[in-house]
């Protein structure tokens, strides 16, 4: 089968490989769709912190984004998912140990991350290895696009979850990325009064775009009241700005990730009597997210550029982009093409 592989910092390949073999417990998917996303963009070049800690070595075969349908089980108690459409968790713990047994199997210390860490297969491949543990089926009417977005979706759900974003709040996301996008969806749909806070004019644009008629800068953010502020951006000042705007007694969730460390000032935190929480993965998340997405209280499609084919991942990856792509963030791939 064919499959993009990282081989080094801006060193990304198509390869012809031998196709994946289920283990008891395990399945194959046929990949519909996978997504290209920030992770894998630091993979490519090389700033991305597993490879500095050894939780991640070159060649990586990038993609925990994806859909596709179950096409061989390893075995017959997971015979049941051929044929199925489905997405699944990245987050692959031992099962083992206290953090597994105790519903923390994404903080498993000995875990897989699919296409990212210890070394298992990503999606941007014809197929896909995949536990049928982490598998989530996906409902008639949920597009590949769309299922290819779950994985993200769970993602900023666990964000506005840890907001308590709801009706009669006030919640600003900083960052009008895939996250902070879905995020702010999610919260819409939730009743929330949803701010944006973006860096450039063509992604606030986009933003409003999408409905979203409260979209600042730095140098236009209005004094408001922030019941709830979401950081899904990558810039190491702003964990310090989040922390510093939202409402005493509010909440921030951190989400985003900058590629130096970022300072952050604990006595607000305490003299504010802030909760901060931070968010990993969208383990737990899944369920919920494929059935806002199936009811239409979500659409997530619109947050999709383009999609290319394997050929096209690493000039993606280096960060070309034509200028009909417009400003959605998100790029998506089918291994197919």
């Amino acid at each position: 089968m064919r499959a993009f592989v990282i081989t080094g910092p801006d060193q990304g390949m198509v390869r012809d490989i031998d196709p994946p073999s289920p283990a008891p417990g395990q399945v194959v998917v046929d990949v519909e769709r996978a997504g290209v996303c920030g992770t894998d963009m630091e993979f490519f070049t090389g700033h991305m912190a597993y490879l500095r800690t050894g939780e991640a070595h070159y060649p990586v075969r990038i993609g925990h984004e994806w859909c596709g349908v179950v096409v061989r089980a390893g075995d017959a108690a997971t015979a049941s998912w051929v044929g199925q459409r489905v997405t699944g968790d990245t987050m692959l713990g031992c099962g083992r140990c206290r953090r597994c047994t105790g519903g923390g199997q994404h903080l498993c210390a000995e875990r897989y991350e699919i296409g990212i860490r210890g070394g298992w297969p990503g999606a941007l491949a014809e197929q896909l290895l995949v536990p049928a543990s982490a598998l989530q089926p996906i409902p008639p009417g949920v597009s590949a696009v769309t299922g290819a977005l779950v994985e993200p979706g769970g993602n900023a759900l666990r964000a506005v979850r840890a907001a308590l974003a709801g009706g009669g709040q006030r919640l600003l996301v900083m960052g009008p990325g895939t996250i902070g996008l879905l995020a702010a969806q999610i919260a819409r749909s939730l009743g929330a009064e949803v701010h944006l806070l973006g860096r450039d004019e063509p992604s606030l644009r986009f933003a409003r775009d999408l409905g979203f008629g409260s979209t600042w800068s730095r140098d236009t953010l209005p004094d408001l009241a922030f019941d709830a502020v979401i950081d899904a951006s990558t810039a190491r000042e702003l964990p310090s700005l989040a922390a510093g705007i939202v409402e005493p007694g509010g909440r921030v969730v951190y989400i985003g990730l900058s590629a130096e460390p970022s300072l952050l000032d604990t006595r607000t935190l305490v003299l504010k009597d802030v909760t901060a929480t931070g968010v990993l993965s969208a383990s737990g998340g899944l369920a919920e997210m494929i059935s806002l997405y199936a009811s239409g209280a979500v659409d997530p499609r619109p947050i999709v550029a383009a999609t290319v084919g394997l050929e096209q991942v690493a000039a993606v990856l280096a960060g070309h982009r034509p200028p009909e792509w417009g400003s959605a963030p998100k790029v998506q791939v089918d291994p197919g093409c």
